[in-house]
């Protein structure tokens, strides 16, 4: 059984990535999966000056350590015209700070999910980009096209037949790469 770590780069407390991180969590069987909300590792925006003057943040310091503690990550990444929100760069500009390998020896799914057609798409594919240097590892990833459409809030299920089997194959193929 592996811990698995899985949050949304999101600080909303409305997040259809943080419903879409928490709906996969539930999918996932025979792992240890904890489920982070990072609208609560609030955090200075990121400056070597306020590094200088009053070192790392706790929450930093708190989330670095539930990365490291963690054998995989699901992450979903939000999208802020074309690329992730200026929130989530700023966790991991902090991150980065703390160790530039912070995600060293991690296996990540990493996924995005928007109202629209294209579903975060471009964020997913900067987020695949950049995420590796960090010493991550991407087992696979997953855009989740129309989330309002294709996805039931109240009854926290995916409405549309063709994504739920895809989001079981990238489910599948992650689990059995951790293993």
């Amino acid at each position: 059984m592996k811990n698995i770590l899985a949050f949304a780069g999101s600080n909303s407390n409305s997040s259809i990535n943080h419903k879409l991180v928490e709906y996969v969590a539930s999918e996932i069987k025979d792992h240890k999966i904890k489920v982070l909300k990072l609208a609560n590792y609030q955090m200075p925006m990121y400056s070597e000056d306020v590094e200088k003057e009053n070192g790392f943040p706790g929450m930093a310091l708190g989330l670095k350590q539930e990365i490291s503690e963690a054998d995989a990550l699901i992450i979903s990444v939000n999208e802020h015209n074309g690329s992730w929100s200026a929130f989530f760069k700023n966790v991991i500009d902090w991150l980065s700070r703390l160790d530039r390998n912070f995600l060293e020896g991690k296996k990540i799914l990493l996924m995005s999910t928007s109202p629209g057609q294209r579903g975060g798409v471009s964020s997913l594919e900067f987020a695949k980009n950049v995420l590796p240097r960090f010493g991550g590892e991407i087992i696979e990833s997953f855009s989740f096209p129309s989330f309002h459409i294709n996805f039931s809030s109240e009854d926290k299920v995916v409405t549309d037949e063709t994504l739920l089997l895809g989001l079981k194959e990238v489910l599948s193929t992650f689990a059995h790469q951790i293993k």
